[in-house]
């Protein structure tokens, strides 16, 4: 597979109480612990963030679907709720996408939802496991 971009994300602080920013400077967000699980709420957080970037790319997926089908989709909205889970000392998340098709007949949205399902790449990462590697470095940055 050839990579075709990549996108860089600096965390600072403890990572819930802290800030992110991208390498291009485009995007830089401070981070609290939502109010709900006893934080300040005063940030965004992490479930956010996957969360918009979800329902960005999920939109994307839709386009690329109805394009190939040679229809136009207008008014299209994309909701992606991620949930963090808490079990004993682990947490894990889960996701639900709700997309609003108007203008098509309930069948054909849901199979256009669906294809777009297989093709996003959020979809695919979350399903399937996308290939992840974590390791230390001694200078920063890196």
């Amino acid at each position: 597979m050839t990579v075709i971009y990549v996108a860089t994300a600096l965390a600072t602080g403890d990572g819930r109480n802290g800030h992110v920013e991208t390498s291009d400077g485009k995007v830089s967000i401070d981070l609290a612990y939502p109010k709900e699980i006893g934080g300040s709420g005063a940030g965004s957080n992490p479930e956010q963030l996957v969360a918009m970037g979800y329902a960005a790319c999920f939109s994307s997926a839709l386009g690329a679907v109805a394009r190939q089908r040679r229809l136009t989709l207008t008014g299209v909205e994309v909701v992606c709720n991620a949930s963090l889970h808490r079990d004993n000392d682990a947490f894990a998340l889960s996701f639900e996408i709700v997309a609003h098709l108007p203008g098509l007949a309930p069948e054909e949205a849901n199979s256009i939802v669906a294809e777009a399902h297989a093709f996003c790449p959020y979809s695919k990462a979350f399903a399937h496991g996308a290939d992840a590697q974590a390791r230390t470095t001694t200078s920063p940055r890196a």
